[in-house]
C-alpha cells in the first residue's frame, strides 16, 4: 500500500495583510521578485531605490512600481513603506539591511543575510534592539514541499534519519572582473550557490558539530567548488556539493531507517516531493508536485506572503528559519572558505598547481 503524504499548508495570499514595500536594487531578483508579489499577492512593490537614480526610475517605470527614490537613504525614510526588500549585490546586504532596520522598517534581505558570520551576528543584533522583523530571503523554506518535508520528519515518517545530500552547481563564464569571480564582492560557489544545499542540510540535521570540506579556488582568489561532510550533534552526516565551474544535479534528498524522501531538480524552487519507503524490493512511493507556476521564480510570492503573515503575528523572526540559524550557515560557509583556501595554499606552496581558473 502506497504511503500517504500530508497536505501542503499553503497561506491564503488573501488572508494576510497587504504591505507596501519598498525594493532596494533593480537587478535580474528584484525584477523577478517583484513580478511574483504582483501576479500572486496582495504585496506590493510601492518604491524602488538604487545606487543609480536614473536606472531606478526607469526600472520603476517598466514595472508599475509607484515612484523611485533617489537614494536608498531616500528609501527607507518614506513614511508608506512598511517592507524594505533588499535585493543588491551580497556586498551590500550588511549596510543596505542595517540602514533599513535604524529606519524602524521590516526587512527581507535577500540571501546570503551577509558575507559572514560576523557581518549576520551585527544583523540579528540590530533587529533585535530595533523590534523589527528581518528575514533573510531564503525562499525554499516556504514553498508548500517544505512544509510537506517538515510535517514527514515530525510525524517520524523516516525513522531514524542518518543523512542528508544535496549539491548545487553551475558554469559561470570566467570572467576576473564579474561579480562571481571577485572577493571584494562576495564571489565565489559557496555565497552564491552553496548557501541552498547548507540551509536546507541546517533545516533537516540542526548546526553541525564538524565541517570537513575540500574543493578549489579560483585564480581570483573565490571558492570554485566544494565537496562538505557535515556532522550533526547526534552522529548523521549530511553531503553537500556546490560549483561554479561545473553543472550538479540541483536535487536534495534526506535518508532514514525507514525511507527518504527525494526533492527533483531544483529542490530549492517549486519542485515537489518523492517519498520512499522500504527497501530494494519491497519500496512503496507517494508524490506530489508543485505544478502552480509556469515559471520557478513565481514561487517567490510564497516567501512574501510569509513574511505578511508573521508581520501580522507581532513576530520578530521567522518561525522556520530564525536569524541564528541564518548566522550559523554563515559560520558554516566561512569554515568551508577556510578550508578549502588553506589546502589551496598548501597545493601552491608544494609546488602543486591549487587553483581553478575556470574556463
Amino acid at each position: 500500500m502506497a504511503p500517504v503524504l500530508p497536505p501542503a499548508r499553503i497561506i491564503d495570499p488573501a488572508s494576510v495583510p497587504a504591505l507596501n514595500w519598498g525594493a532596494i536594487g533593480n537587478g535580474w531578483i528584484v525584477r523577478l521578485f517583484t513580478e511574483a508579489l504582483h501576479a500572486h499577492t496582495r504585496q506590493r512593490i510601492r518604491a524602488v531605490a538604487g545606487r543609480n537614480a536614473g536606472r531606478a526610475a526607469a526600472f520603476a517605470a517598466e514595472l508599475g512600481i509607484d515612484r523611485a527614490h533617489e537614494s536608498p537613504q531616500a528609501l527607507v525614510a518614506d513614511p508608506a513603506i512598511d517592507v524594505v526588500y533588499v535585493g543588491t549585490p551580497h556586498s551590500s546586504h550588511r549596510e543596505m539591511a542595517l540602514l533599513a532596520i535604524a529606519a524602524g522598517k521590516h526587512v527581507l534581505v535577500e540571501k546570503p543575510l551577509a558575507l559572514s558570520a560576523e557581518e549576520g551576528r551585527e544583523i540579528a543584533s540590530a533587529a533585535r534592539a530595533a523590534g523589527v522583523f528581518v528575514m533573510e530571503a531564503m525562499w525554499t523554506r516556504y514553498l508548500p514541499q517544505s512544509d510537506i518535508i517538515r510535517q514527514l520528519l515530525a510525524d517520524g515518517a523516516l525513522g531514524d534519519v542518518d543523512l542528508v545530500m544535496a549539491d548545487f552547481g553551475f558554469v559561470a563564464a570566467f570572467d576576473p572582473a564579474g561579480r562571481m569571480w571577485d572577493p571584494a564582492v562576495g564571489g565565489g560557489a559557496l555565497l552564491d550557490a552553496g548557501v541552498y544545499p547548507l540551509s536546507f542540510a541546517s533545516s533537516v540535521l540542526g548546526a553541525p558539530s564538524r565541517i570537513t570540506a575540500s574543493g578549489a579556488m579560483t585564480t581570483t582568489g573565490v571558492d570554485a567548488r566544494a565537496v562538505v561532510q557535515l556532522t550533526a550533534a547526534g552522529g548523521a552526516n549530511a553531503v553537500v556539493a556546490t560549483s561554479m565551474v561545473s553543472a550538479l544535479p540541483v536535487r536534495a534528498s534526506i535518508v532514514g531507517s525507514a525511507g527518504r524522501i527525494d526533492i527533483p531538480t531544483p529542490f530549492f524552487g517549486p519542485s515537489g516531493v518523492v517519498l520512499t519507503l522500504g527497501s530494494i524490493g519491497s519500496e512503496d512511493t507517494a508524490s506530489w508536485t508543485d505544478d502552480r507556476f509556469k515559471t520557478m521564480h513565481e514561487g517567490l510570492s510564497d516567501q512574501a506572503n510569509a513574511l505578511a503573515s508573521y508581520v501580522a503575528e507581532g513576530r520578530t523572526e521567522s518561525p522556520l528559519h530564525p536569524l541564528d540559524e541564518a548566522v550559523t550557515v554563515l559560520g558554516t560557509i566561512d569554515e568551508v572558505r577556510r578550508q578549502v583556501a588553506s589546502q589551496d595554499d598548501a597545493a601552491r606552496g608544494a609546488g602543486t598547481p591549487g587553483s581553478e581558473s575556470g574556463v
